[in-house]
C-alpha cells in the first residue's frame, strides 16, 4: 500500500460511532455493527487466490446479496493488513507495522505464526498448506513451509524498495490455479510477473503500471491487479492482452465472488470503501464505507461472507449477507 496519515483525522469519528460498542479485547465474541446495504455508484467502462477450502469458483449465478451485516471478528491488539484463509477455513492476516503474521481462531483468539519480518503484506496459501508471503522492506517473497518456524527467500524481486511516493516494496501477490504459478506485482517498478512456485522462474506479464499492488485471477486465468497509484484496476488475459478499468481513487485489494463481480478496496480518503463492479455490465455498487480509516485486505469465502481489515482501525470486519 502508500502509506499515508491523512484518511486518519478524515475519518476517525465516524469509527469511534462504529465501534462504540465494540471495542473489545480480540479473545472476546464477534460484535455486531449497523447493516450495510449495496448502494449504485456510477458505472464506468473499461478502456485466485490461493487455492483453500473457501475460495470460491468464479461463476454467474443471479442470486447477488444486496444486503449485509456487520461483524467485527478482531479488534485491538494487531494492525491487520492482507487476509487469507488457511487449508482449514481459518483466517489468516499480516501485520506490515509489527512484521508478524497471525492466525484468527473461531473463539476469536489469535495465534501468532511469524515474528521479525521486515513489512509483510500479500499472502498465498498454496494446496500442501505452505505459506507465500510478500515482504515489502526488501521487496522479495518468502515461503513457510507447513511445520516450519522460519520462512525462506523463495526470490529477489527486480525492483528497488524506495521512500518516494508510490514506490514501496511488494504489496499483495495472488495464485493462479490454471498454472499453479504465483502472480507478483513489483510495484516498484510498474511491473507485473508470472513467478513459479520455487522461485526460479520469474516471467514478464505486463508492464507500465504506475503502482500495482494487490492482485486475484479468475477461473479462466485472467489476471487482475490494483494499480493504487494510478486510479486504475488492469486486467491482463492468458494471452497477454491488457485492458485498463478507470474510474477508481486508490485501488488496494481485489477478489472474486461468485457472481460474475470483482470486489475492490479503494482506500483514497475520500472514498474509503468497498467496492463492486459487475465485470459483465461494468455496473458498480458500493457494499461498505461507514467507518473506516484505511480499509486494506480482502477476502471472500464460498458463502459470500466478505473480510476486510482496516490497519488503522486495528479491525477486522465480517459483513455476512442478509
Amino acid at each position: 500500500m502508500f502509506r499515508h496519515s491523512a484518511s486518519v483525522i478524515c475519518t476517525i469519528a465516524s469509527l469511534c460511532m462504529l465501534l462504540l460498542s465494540s471495542c473489545t479485547q480480540s479473545s472476546a465474541p464477534p460484535v455486531t455493527v449497523p447493516t450495510a446495504t449495496a448502494t449504485p455508484a456510477v458505472p464506468v467502462s473499461p478502456t485466485s487466490t490461493a487455492p483453500v477450502d473457501r475460495t470460491p469458483v468464479v461463476t454467474v449465478t443471479p442470486a447477488v446479496p444486496q444486503r449485509y451485516t456487520a461483524h467485527v471478528v478482531l479488534s485491538g491488539g494487531a494492525r491487520p493488513d492482507d487476509l487469507v484463509f488457511d487449508r482449514q477455513g481459518r483466517l489468516l492476516f499480516s501485520d506490515f507495522y509489527n512484521g508478524t503474521v497471525s492466525r484468527v481462531n473461531s473463539d476469536g483468539t489469535v495465534t501468532r505464526i511469524l515474528n521479525g519480518l521486515a513489512g509483510p503484506e500479500g499472502l498465498v496459501v498454496l494446496a500442501d498448506g505452505t505459506l507465500i508471503i510478500a515482504e515489502q522492506h526488501p521487496n522479495r517473497i518468502l515461503s513457510l513451509a507447513p511445520g516450519a518456524h522460519l520462512p525462506v527467500v523463495l526470490r529477489n524481486l527486480p525492483g528497488t524498495p524506495s521512500t518516494a511516493r508510490c514506490k514501496d516494496g511488494v504489496d499483495g501477490i495472488a495464485f493462479d490455479a490454471t498454472t499453479q504459478t504465483l502472480i507478483v506485482p513489483d510495484s516498484p517498478t510498474g511491473k507485473v510477473y508470472r513467478m513459479s512456485l520455487d522461485g526460479k522462474t520469474l516471467t514478464l506479464l505486463a508492464s507500465g503500471i504506475v503502482r500495482p499492488v494487490g492482485a486475484a485471477v479468475d477461473a479462466q486465468g485472467t489476471i487482475y491487479v490494483a494499480d493504487e497509484c494510478g486510479a486504475a484496476i488492469w486486467s491482463i488475459t492468458p494471452a497477454g492482452k491488457t485492458t485498463r478499468i478507470d474510474g477508481f481513487g486508490m485501488p488496494d485489494d481485489v477478489a472474486f465472488d461468485q457472481h460474475g463481480n470483482i470486489l475492490v478496496i479503494d482506500l483514497q480518503p475520500s472514498i474509503h470503501a468497498l467496492v463492486r463492479m459487475n465485470l459483465a455490465t461494468g455496473k458498480r455498487e458500493i457494499l461498505a464505507s461507514r467507518g473506516f480509516i484505511e480499509p486494506q485486505g480482502l477476502v471472500i469465502d464460498s458463502h459470500d461472507d466478505i473480510f476486510v481489515s482496516d490497519d488503522y482501525a486495528n479491525i477486522i470486519v465480517e459483513y455476512k449477507p442478509v
